[in-house]
């Protein structure tokens, strides 16, 4: 980012000139973006959803199962074989729009699934904190009238 400025209604912003304000937010978006993806815990995130989606064919499921498996639930089911709790815990099964409540007392199903969930709350973290931290960056940089809030 260079500089920032307002001159007759439009605004110069990182090299960019006569930018209208939905312009100048559409690149303080990007700017953020691009500073915000620069740790592993976004990779981490990422790689735990596509570990925990179900794309490895198994046989022998029930009729109204979820279809196939995950990877993290394979590794997590060989690594932890038959480890049962003494009691039965809620564990989430499906993606973000899609999803269904299982109960489980076998430890490798609670991690398996444990996985994509922690994916997608990584992910929704990060979202969100793009989301304020551009419109924040926005709003310090706007005239009044073309503040969000």
């Amino acid at each position: 980012m260079d500089t920032t400025e307002q001159l007759g209604g439009t605004y110069f912003y990182g090299g960019l000139t006569n930018l209208s304000a939905g312009e100048l937010f559409f690149w303080i978006m990007i700017d953020v973006t691009a500073e915000h993806f620069t740790g592993a815990k976004d990779v981490i995130g990422a790689a735990a959803v596509y570990v925990g989606q179900n794309n490895v064919p198994v046989r022998g499921k029930f009729r109204g199962a979820t279809p196939d498996t995950s990877h993290a639930s394979k590794l997590a089911r060989k690594m932890l074989k038959q480890t049962q709790l003494p009691f039965r815990v809620p564990t989430l099964v499906g993606g973000p729009m899609k999803v269904k409540v299982r109960m489980t007392n076998k430890l490798a199903a609670i991690a398996g699934r444990a996985v994509p969930v922690l994916g997608w709350v990584i992910l929704a973290s990060d979202i969100a904190l793009i989301g304020w931290e551009a419109t924040n960056r926005y709003n310090r940089i706007v005239s009044p009238e073309d503040k969000i809030w």
